[in-house]
């Protein structure tokens, strides 16, 4: 949570331990993830230095979502606003390498094959900025704790799709694989909302603002696919490069030799 002033924190009973629990939840399911890739051989680190910067910086929001929780839980909130600055800045690069990776993995034509080329030049940017989006408006309400941390949260699960993705079946979810991993990626908010509902029997607004944006951000995705709009979007992106033989809206065939992520 990026907290970036000094005002006082009011706080629910028990709430320091939730939100620490989901963020060392979430965490994991990113760690996780990654290092099944790493250990079943289907990662590399002999890829372009425009991933490896990718990994880096996404990783450091990690550490660095967790690493608020964990100050605000012991109540150590001088370095959590201190901290909060650098979490502030340290979404703009995230967009940036975000888009990068992607329009350079579609260009190149190495999607992987369970997903749609199209499909995947659209989730990850609208992802990444509904990410950026509900961060920005928990930072805006961060005189707000209830609002602050839950709009947190939601922005955070909106980056555990890559995580799932490593640890659930993707070939065998094909063609709802993406739906598949951003399902699992909203057991943390839904985990919140029935939380809340149970111990105060009401629902926050937060989770509410929260997960219909994350829903809005969906169903866009999905709209955006299948649609004139996004058919010109992936011409313009993969003009002049080996992307633009490939079918937009076709799964490519499972590779012979397995599949080898962060490809140069």
């Amino acid at each position: 949570m990026a907290t970036l002033i000094d005002r006082p924190l009011v706080t629910r009973a028990g709430d320091e331990r939730f939100f620490l629990g989901a963020a060392i939840g979430m965490t994991l399911v990113i760690f996780a993830g990654f290092s099944l890739q790493l250990a079943a051989g289907r990662s590399t680190f002999y890829s372009p230095p425009l991933v490896h910067a990718h990994a880096i910086v996404f990783m450091g929001w990690v550490t660095i979502y967790l690493a608020q929780n964990i100050l605000v839980a012991t109540d150590r909130m001088a370095i959590h606003r201190r901290l909060g600055w650098v979490a502030a800045g340290w979404i703009v690069p995230m967009i940036v390498l975000g888009f990068c990776v992607t329009i350079a993995m579609v260009r190149r034509g190495q999607v992987p094959f369970f997903f749609q080329p199209l499909h995947f030049l659209l989730f990850d940017p609208l992802t990444l900025l509904t990410f950026a989006g509900l961060t920005a408006a928990a930072i805006v309400m961060r005189d707000r704790t209830e609002w602050h941390r839950r709009l947190h949260l939601c922005g955070m699960a909106m980056l555990l799709a890559p995580g799932f993705g490593r640890l659930l079946p993707m070939p065998l979810l094909q063609p709802w694989a993406w739906e598949a991993s951003f399902a699992a990626s909203m057991m943390f908010p839904l985990a919140g909302l029935v939380r809340d509902l149970r111990r105060d029997g009401h629902v926050h607004p937060a989770w509410r603002a929260g997960i219909m944006t994350m829903i809005g951000a969906f169903v866009l995705i999905e709209a955006l696919t299948y649609s004139g709009t996004g058919q010109a979007l992936y011409r313009v992106v993969t003009a002049q490069s080996p992307g633009a033989a490939v079918p937009p809206l076709q799964f490519a065939a499972p590779p012979a030799s397995g599949l080898v992520t962060g490809r140069s």
